[in-house]
């Protein structure tokens, strides 16, 4: 009797940390959260105890609308990870959010990520399922 081989899963964050659970936890609602200063105004993201503007310590959550642009990206075409060597080529991109986030994700929905991505364009959140966890992604709208 043979084994069935597995097949790769995607590497998950771990969301018990302090700092990043709430972030965490509110993708399970499809919500990306990231905070934002009450004393200086200073939009924070990644999650943190502290403003990386005024350094204090009142920061509130807010939920981003979704929309968004690709700030830059690079196309892999090799990977060496079990998970993402089926997918090459792929985009990893940086993503300014609306509300003025900017995250590091993958664009995806794409036929040809060489020639259907650019910098500037317009792209929509989308959500990768998980038990634990959702993984924000983003598509060209």
């Amino acid at each position: 009797m043979s084994e069935k081989k597995k097949d790769p899963t995607r590497p998950l964050p771990k969301t018990k940390e302090l700092d990043t659970r709430e972030f965490w936890a509110a993708t399970k609602n499809k919500e990306f959260k990231y905070q934002q200063c009450d004393n200086c105004d200073k939009v924070v993201f990644y999650p943190r105890r502290h403003c990386t503007g005024c350094t204090g310590g009142k920061l509130a959550w807010k939920i981003a609308s979704g929309k968004a642009s690709v700030y830059t990206y690079s196309v892999v075409r090799q990977s060496y990870h079990p998970f993402f060597r089926n997918m090459v080529p792929y985009v990893v991109a940086w993503i300014d959010l609306e509300e003025g986030p900017r995250i590091l994700s993958n664009v995806i929905g794409v036929d040809d990520p060489l020639k259907d991505v650019s910098i500037g364009q317009q792209v929509q959140l989308e959500w990768e399922e998980h038990e634990d966890l959702f993984i924000p992604l983003f598509r060209p709208v």
